[in-house]
């Protein structure tokens, strides 16, 4: 990975320059990617991620956009507090750390910051991770006793040990690919931290309240959650 960064007065760009070419302020837009082939929604979304082609493979276009009640006043404005405080710059910085440490992150391609005044818009491409479903997907459409749960919960206390605090653990952010390789993905407002046990039983529960609301009652709880901590805690499966 060789990070390069490209500067105007209004616009900051990201991008890795052994994955694209070139960087601009097309390549965040949808009506460029529009004109090299048919859009995919990414599931799981605000209707505001896509899969794109990308030069060599695909890619997921994602634009930020607020969640919950700050949406009424701005869907995707932020206040400008400086380039190192804006959700593009961070999710990438912390996408590229994590990558280059060999953790089971999508490699991020481009990130762009658009300045507006006292605001601010974003962008962020990362690599598709391919032949992959997310864990919502599958408590919809799997026999939850095929899911790979030890690995699922191994794969989270990676995370934890190497002290990645992610803000949005939930079973969309979750990817299961047609090996059983489990990835993390969506790293917005996430962070490093001091591994605590209680930011991290946090992070778990969080995941946990995703999953009651996708599967049966009762199923999370049973076999699914019991082999996801095991896991977690290192037991054998």
């Amino acid at each position: 990975m060789t990070t390069q960064i490209l500067t105007t007065k209004r616009r900051l760009i990201l991008y890795d320059d052994t994955l694209t070419s070139h960087a601009s302020r097309e390549l965040f837009t949808v009506r460029h990617w529009a004109r090299h082939g048919p859009l995919r929604g990414a599931g799981g979304g605000r209707g505001n991620t896509w899969i794109v082609a990308g030069e060599r493979d695909e890619w997921v276009l994602r634009h930020y956009h607020r969640g919950g009640l700050a949406a009424y006043f701005s869907k995707d404005h932020y206040l400008w507090t400086g380039r190192e405080r804006t959700r593009p710059w961070r999710e990438w910085q912390l996408l590229a750390l994590l990558y280059k440490e060999g953790l089971p992150v999508p490699q991020p391609v481009a990130a762009q910051v658009v300045r507006l005044g006292p605001w601010y818009r974003g962008d962020l491409i990362t690599r598709r991770i391919s032949d992959s479903r997310s864990l919502a997907a599958c408590l919809r459409n799997t026999r939850i006793e095929l899911i790979p749960w030890r690995a699922i919960g191994t794969c989270i206390r990676r995370f934890h040990d190497a002290g990645v605090y992610h803000a949005d653990l939930n079973a969309h952010n979750i990817l299961i690919n047609t090996r059983n390789e489990i990835f993390v993905i969506d790293f917005d407002r996430s962070e490093r931290r001091t591994p605590r046990v209680l930011w991290q039983e946090a992070n778990l529960g969080r995941l946990l309240r995703s999953m009651r609301k996708l599967s049966t009652p009762g199923l999370a709880e049973g076999h699914a959650w019991s082999a996801l901590r095991e896991g977690y805690n290192g037991k054998p499966g």
